[in-house]
């Protein structure tokens, strides 16, 4: 099962996107504070439909609480428009963790520097970024498809 962080999300129609493709691909999700919306927030379970009851779903208050539950930080992939290495180029394991940060900004330096796995998703030079929800999508995808290839 795959883990995915949404380090302070701000948008809820994106989240609860999120949320929806995690429950279609039996993925976590780990929602880490401040949100820029309540969790009960209409467009949120718009988003997720009726899907939300069933999304395996954890708040934490801050990084530090997140990452105190993860058993192996090497397994840890920050989604960064500024890394060099390409999402295409890992070979992803069942229970990894993939990190996206707040869609007005990305991770933050502080979030960044402690981890050492920072991808990007190749895009055009006439973009700045994808959609959280898309980029989370395009990594998971890509996760999933080795992991049922290897497993």
């Amino acid at each position: 099962m795959l883990n995915i962080v949404l380090v302070e999300p701000e948008i809820p129609n994106n989240t609860g996107n999120i949320g929806r493709l995690c429950v279609g691909t039996e993925s976590r999700l780990h929602l880490i504070h401040p949100f820029g919306f309540v969790i009960n927030d209409k467009n949120l379970k718009r988003s997720g439909l009726d899907y939300w009851v069933h999304l395996d779903v954890t708040e934490y208050q801050n990084v530090a609480e997140w990452k105190s539950v993860v058993p192996d930080t090497s397994r840890v992939f920050l989604m960064s428009s500024h890394a060099e290495k390409s999402y295409l180029e890992i070979e992803f394991q069942d229970g990894d963790w993939l990190v996206f940060g707040k869609e007005s900004k990305g991770l933050s330096e502080e979030v960044l520097e402690q981890f050492e796995n920072h991808l990007k998703i190749p895009m055009s030079a006439n973009i700045r970024s994808f959609n959280i929800a898309n980029s989370v999508a395009f990594v998971i995808g890509e996760a999933k498809r080795q992991i049922q290839l290897n497993g």
